[in-house]
């Protein structure tokens, strides 16, 4: 059997090798332990690009699907941060070695505890972890300079969207069967929309 992938092969190739250029970014995903967050009988493929199951309807996202999201939405030392949907809590915890005040929300306790567990495991003791519906986001946090949605949303709630800090940017796949990359920046009480590229991503379980 070929030797396990380290995580530097993956920045070159997976990140470097495509379209994330942005260095926040680049040293974060250098830095995080993605094995925390992997189920045990899957940590061999933890530096794999690739979906690794965590019940039948989550999923670990790809290393290159964190970047994406994270590099559009322009995170900086010092941002406050809301993701919705914490699921294994890798990208909690690349957005808090990024030195953001990370916030994340999760619905399904079993995620919740395995999330909190891994979280504190990989030593991410900063990142606040809610057990809850992401939908109406956490107002006791709020304004944010980025709200990030880790899964598919038909609309964007606008609960998220005024948690915004003004000129803050929210960065979700947008969609049902067609999903379309979108960012929303926000300029005092209205919100401007950027279409990227479509895009297919598990949906936010909402119920």
């Amino acid at each position: 059997m070929p030797a396990p992938r380290t995580r530097l092969r993956m920045v070159e190739e997976d990140l470097c090798g495509r379209d994330i250029s942005d260095e926040h970014v680049i040293e974060a995903m250098k830095r995080v332990d993605r094995t925390p967050f992997v189920p045990e009988w899957l940590v061999s493929e933890a530096y794999e690009d690739q979906v690794l199951p965590l019940t039948d309807r989550v999923a670990v996202a790809t290393p290159y699907t964190v970047a994406m999201l994270t590099q559009f939405a322009r995170v900086r030392p010092g941002f406050s941060v809301l993701e919705v949907g914490t699921g294994s809590g890798y990208h909690a915890a690349v957005l808090a070695e990024m030195g953001a005040s990370v916030t994340t929300v999760e619905r399904d306790q079993r995620l919740y505890d395995s999330a909190q567990k891994a979280l504190l495991q990989a030593g991410y003791t900063g990142v606040t972890c809610v057990l809850g519906d992401g939908m109406r986001g956490v107002a006791s946090g709020a304004p944010y300079d980025v709200v990030i949605l880790t899964g598919a949303v038909p609309e964007v709630p606008e609960a998220l969207l005024w948690q915004l800090e003004d000129e803050g940017r929210l960065v979700a796949p947008v969609g049902s069967a067609h999903q379309v990359l979108t960012v929303i920046t926000r300029d005092q009480d209205r919100f401007e929309r950027r279409r990227i590229a479509p895009v297919s991503f598990q949906p936010i379980v909402c119920a």
